[in-house]
């Protein structure tokens, strides 16, 4: 299967928080799912770093997507497109796109935010 991870969830993951679910756990560890980490989080972490919201070393980014095995996912036209066409069930720019390229790219977005579950079979709670 493939998923995206939402920040919250690659953050939790990086940082072996407590608070990430078992469920995602699984999903996150299993050789057979291709685990994505889009552009999109990155943005909205160095934001966040930015407004000092958030400690992270923003260098090293890059190289835990590659080091833990997950593959990179750009922000292309289609997502952008396809961001204009998904219902506001969800106001978080960020979360919205995320959403957008789980569409486009047939994977589903893996999170704890509830609110996103309304987007149906492109989010998968956890």
């Amino acid at each position: 299967m493939k998923l995206i991870l939402d920040t919250h969830i690659f953050l939790w993951w990086l940082c072996n928080d407590d608070r990430l679910p078992d469920t995602a756990m699984a999903l996150i560890t299993d050789q057979r799912n291709q685990i994505l980490v889009s552009v999109v989080s990155a943005w909205e972490i160095s934001i966040k770093v930015f407004l000092e919201k958030l400690q992270f070393p923003l260098a090293d980014l890059e190289s835990e997507i590659a080091g833990n095995g997950f593959n990179p996912l750009s922000i292309n036209f289609s997502h952008a497109l396809k961001y204009g066409t998904i219902p506001l069930h969800h106001r978080d720019p960020f979360d919205r796109m995320l959403v957008a390229q789980s569409s486009v790219e047939s994977a589903r977005l893996v999170t704890h935010d509830r609110l996103l579950a309304k987007y149906g079979e492109d989010v998968y709670l956890v």
